[in-house]
């Protein structure tokens, strides 16, 4: 298929740059896979649209404040963005300066700390952090959250709450699981009284995710890798809903990437792994039944997983529509909920596996 399949005009001032005033606020546009029905509710809702048995799967990770200014040792601004953390003291990063900093050359942030760059690695930079204090509590003390490269404004306290999740426990993503952005303590309870299950998965989502596919061929684009884990616990709900005959919902598509990729040998494994999955039309989903995900941008490798779960033709109709009825975009925006179209489906229901 071709990148240009998944291109679509978005009027600038649909993409949205701040969050609704509450969580729950956002409109909800629900899709059927299968017959292409449309329907525009609103997500304070959403519990007449999931079933009691049902449930929904969370991605828990907690977004860090992974950008970081400074300066070389040599002169020079430098800023940098911790795509990964790799130990207490190594991170893997991008970094951005007039002049890509060499192995050896030492970089200071926030005039409070210093990284040597200890080797490059594709766009990423090693760094080892010269200090007696772990990486995470530097980023706290000095960092700022990334927002998205679509958002105009800096990053403020009102941004460090709301491009959070209230579940939100794992540090290590760098953008947040928008689909659960929408979800408040009183959804979430009311989904508990309903008698929803609910389980975590954490995928740690990078910078990537932001980046469109730039090849004509989308065979030919090479997907960013994540680190995700799935618990033992979640497996167990989930072959406790498949033989109720109840659905699995993924909350965002990184939890849905995160469950497809531990399917991916034809049985579901609990651990932690690294992913690059790229899920295209013509993929065949092994666990996911329903899928709430938020608006995605144009020839973006999101949009195609989206589209591969509920049919470009589908997709392309339902986006339209959401234009056509200004509905907000992108990481602050409004959410869709989708029933995975019926031919993309390939069940594990009969050999879900503990492990």
């Amino acid at each position: 298929m071709r990148t240009t399949e998944f291109d679509f005009y978005l009027p600038t001032e649909l993409i949205a740059q701040f969050p609704t005033k509450e969580r729950s606020a956002s409109r909800l546009l629900r899709l059927d896979g299968n017959s292409g029905l449309i329907s525009h509710e609103h997500f304070i809702d959403i519990c007449q649209f999931i079933n009691a048995g049902d449930l929904l799967i969370f991605n828990n990770t907690k977004v860090i404040k992974a950008r970081l200014t400074g300066q070389k040792r040599s002169g020079g601004a430098i800023e940098a963005l911790v795509e990964r953390i790799i130990d207490e003291h190594h991170v893997l990063a991008h970094v951005r300066s007039s002049k890509s900093p060499k192995p050896g050359a030492h970089l200071i942030f926030a005039n409070a700390f210093e990284a040597e760059v200890k080797a490059r690695q594709d766009d990423l930079f090693l760094l080892r952090i010269n200090s007696p204090k772990p990486i995470l509590e530097l980023l706290d003390e000095y960092g700022t959250l990334p927002l998205p490269p679509y958002i105009a404004h800096a990053a403020d306290e009102f941004d460090d709450e709301r491009y959070q999740t209230v579940f939100a426990k794992k540090p290590g993503a760098v953008a947040a699981p928008t689909a659960g952005l929408h979800f408040d303590e009183e959804v979430m309870s009311r989904l508990k009284a309903k008698g929803v299950n609910i389980a975590y998965v954490t995928l740690h989502v990078g910078a990537g995710t932001f980046q469109p596919v730039r090849v004509d061929n989308i065979n030919e684009h090479n997907m960013h890798s994540e680190l995700y884990s799935v618990p033992v616990e979640t497996i167990a709900l989930i072959e406790a809903t498949q033989k109720s005959g109840k659905k699995v919902t993924a909350i965002g598509t990184t939890a849905l990437r995160a469950l497809e990729s531990a399917a991916r040998s034809g049985e579901l494994l609990a651990g932690d792994d690294e992913t690059d999955i790229f899920i295209t039309p013509g993929y065949k989903f092994k666990i996911v039944d329903r899928l709430l995900t938020n608006f995605h941008l144009p020839k973006s490798t999101l949009l195609m997983l989206v589209s591969a779960f509920a049919g470009l033709k589908n997709v392309k109709n339902a986006y339209q529509q959401a234009i056509d009825q200004k509905y907000r975009f992108f990481s602050y925006g409004d959410a869709m909920l989708i029933e995975r179209n019926e031919m993309a489906g390939n069940s594990l229901k009969d050999k879900v596996p503990t492990h």
